[in-house]
């Protein structure tokens, strides 16, 4: 598997993110899955998703 190019992903917020923005994670959506990184250091690490074991996180958390 090939890492993707992030350089021009776009980044969302959640809607329920903190007033002032600060504690968040951005999830960017790519051709592949999805892209997630911590909002107060979007240069860090980012963890990648295929787009079945994002829906699998996304239901046990709606669950």
């Amino acid at each position: 598997m090939t890492t993707p190019d992030l350089e021009d992903a776009t980044w969302r917020k959640s809607s329920r993110s903190s007033p002032n923005g600060s504690d968040c994670v951005e999830v960017a959506e790519l051709a592949t899955g999805l892209a997630v990184r911590d909002s107060k250091d979007p240069a860090g690490s980012k963890l990648l998703f295929g787009r079945g074991a994002w829906s699998a996180f996304v239901a046990g958390l709606r669950g």
